[in-house]
C-alpha cells in the first residue's frame, strides 16, 4: 500500500522542497441546494450575500456530492423535498458544480426517493419489468443513458456511487440481501445489478471513467462491514472505493470509526472515503464528549480528519458532510440537519466550513528557529500523520517518529524542541 508523506529538510534556518501526497477529498453533499433556494433562502458569506458553491470553493472545499432519483416530474412536483433530484433537477445543479471549479460526486439511488438501509425501493417506472434478466438489463441501459446526458452536457461525474447505502442491497426484493434474503442466490444478484450498473457507467463514460463507490452505513461495525464486503468480493464485484457513513449518535464512538476503517483498509486493500457525516452546532447533548457548538464542530472535523487520515497506507482518501447545505425551513421537516449543517438559522456560513475546507489544503511544514528552539508547524489536512525524523538519507537510515508533544491549535499543528544549530536533521509527515 502507498503511504501518503511529505518530506522536509532541515538544516539551521533552511527547509528545502516536498513531496506532495494526492489532493484530500473535501466534499459537501449539496443536494438539496435548488430545493431551499427555490424556497428564498440566501446563502451569505461574511454576511453578503453569495453563490453557496463558490463559498465552498473560497473556503478550500474541492468536490459536491449530488443524490440521484428516478421520480417523476409530478412525483417531484406534489412532494418536492422527497421526490425533487431527478435528473431535470441534478443535471443543471451538476453544471453549476462544474462551472465553480469542483469536482463531482453522483450518487444513484435507484428509486424514486430516499434508498438507505431500510428502504430500496423499486422505481414505479420499472414495476412492469417483470423477469431478473430484464431487471438487469435495465439497469445497464439506465445508468449508461444517464452518465452519457451528464457526459454530453460536461458534466461528468469524477466519482459514481453505485447506490445510497446498500448494506441490504438495492432494487428490493430482486437485489436484497440479508436476513432472510442472505442467501447465495440473492447474492448473486445483486452483484449482477452492480455489475450491470458499472458496465453501464463505463462504456458511457469511455476514457473518462469515474471512479466506483460502493457505499454502506457501517461505519462503526466492523462485523457488519466485513459481512458485506466479503460477500462482495466473494461475488468478484470490481470496483474502486469503499464508501462508509459515519453519524456518531448513531454509529458508535470515534475508536469504533478508526477499528472498522482501519480493519477494512487492511482487508480489502480498496482506498475509503467517509461518504456520509455531520456534526451539531447547536441544540443537542454533548457526543462522546464533543458540545454540540460551532467549535465543537470543528473539534469533530479534527478528530474526524485525524483517523481518517491517518489509516493504513494513506488509504483514507476523503469525506463528505451531508445536509451541508440545510437552512430551518419552518413548516418543513427537515430531521435536524438544519442543526448540522454549514450554514445558521439565517443563511451565514458557519467556522466549520473554513476548518473543513482546510482538509484539501496542500500539506506544506514551515520551520523556524529562535535561539536553541525549533519550530515545525503544518495545516489541518496533515491531522493524523505522523512526524518522523532522521539523521541523514545515505544507506543505511531510519526514520523515528519524533516524540516531542505535538499541539493543535485551531487549524495549525505545532511541534516544539531544542536543537544544536550545527545539526542536520530530515523530518517528513507519513500516513501509518
Amino acid at each position: 500500500m502507498p503511504v501518503r508523506i511529505l518530506f522536509l529538510l532541515a538544516f539551521s534556518l533552511q527547509a528545502f522542497g516536498f513531496l506532495q501526497a494526492a489532493e484530500f477529498i473535501a466534499g459537501a453533499d449539496f443536494s438539496h441546494l435548488g430545493f431551499f433556494v427555490d424556497r428564498g433562502i440566501v446563502y451569505k458569506d461574511g454576511g453578503q450575500p453569495q453563490d453557496a458553491l463558490v463559498i465552498l470553493k473560497r473556503h478550500g472545499l474541492n468536490c459536491v456530492r449530488l443524490r440521484l432519483f428516478t421520480s417523476s416530474a409530478a412525483q417531484a412536483q406534489a412532494n418536492p423535498y422527497n421526490y425533487t433530484n431527478n435528473l431535470d433537477y441534478t443535471l443543471p445543479l451538476a453544471l453549476r458544480v462544474k462551472s465553480a471549479g469542483l469536482q463531482l460526486l453522483l450518487d444513484f439511488h435507484y428509486s424514486d426517493t430516499w434508498a438507505d438501509p431500510g428502504k430500496q425501493t423499486r422505481p414505479a417506472a420499472w414495476s412492469n419489468i417483470t423477469t431478473f434478466a430484464a431487471l438487469e438489463q435495465q439497469m445497464y441501459l439506465y445508468n449508461s443513458n444517464t452518465i452519457a446526458a451528464f457526459k454530453a452536457a460536461g458534466a461528468m461525474p469524477e466519482y459514481v456511487q453505485v447506490g445510497n447505502e446498500i448494506i441490504g442491497g438495492l432494487l428490493w426484493p430482486d437485489g436484497r440481501v440479508g436476513g432472510a434474503y442472505d442467501t447465495s442466490a440473492q447474492w448473486s444478484q445483486l452483484a449482477r445489478l452492480v455489475k450491470a450498473a458499472i458496465r453501464g457507467i463505463n462504456d458511457a463514460a469511455g476514457t473518462a471513467r469515474p471512479k466506483i463507490i460502493i457505499h454502506i452505513d457501517r461505519g462503526g461495525d466492523w462485523a457488519g462491514t466485513r459481512w458485506f464486503f466479503d460477500n462482495l468480493r466473494q461475488q468478484q464485484v470490481d470496483f474502486d472505493i469503499i464508501g462508509e457513513s459515519y453519524y456518531a449518535w448513531w454509529h458508535g464512538s470515534p475508536d469504533a470509526l478508526r477499528t472498522c476503517l482501519s480493519n477494512a483498509v487492511q482487508r480489502y486493500s480498496k482506498p475509503i472515503i467517509v461518504a456520509e457525516t455531520a456534526f451539531p452546532w447547536t441544540n443537542a447533548a454533548d457526543i462522546y464528549g464533543i458540545p454540540a457548538t460551532t467549535n465543537g464542530q470543528i473539534q469533530y472535523v479534527i478528530d474526524l480528519a485525524e483517523i481518517v487520515n491517518g489509516l493504513p497506507g494513506g488509504n483514507g482518501v476523503g469525506i463528505f458532510w451531508w445536509g451541508t447545505e440545510y437552512v430551518r425551513l419552518p413548516g418543513t421537516p427537515l430531521a435536524g440537519f438544519d442543526n448540522r449543517s454549514f450554514f445558521d438559522y439565517a443563511g451565514n456560513t458557519l467556522p466549520v466550513a473554513r476548518a473543513f475546507g482546510q482538509l484539501a489544503a496542500p500539506i506544506q511544514m514551515s520551520i523556524t528557529l529562535t535561539g536553541p528552539v525549533l519550530t515545525l508547524q503544518w495545516p489541518l489536512s496533515g491531522a493524523g500523520l505522523s512526524l518522523m525524523t532522521a539523521s541523514n538519507l545515505s544507506p543505511p537510515f531510519a526514520w523515528l517518529p519524533v516524540t516531542n508533544q505535538i499541539q493543535s491549535t485551531g487549524l495549525v499543528f505545532t511541534a516544539t524542541w531544542p536543537l544544536r544549530t550545527d545539526q542536520t536533521r530530515f523530518y517528513r509527515l507519513q500516513s501509518n
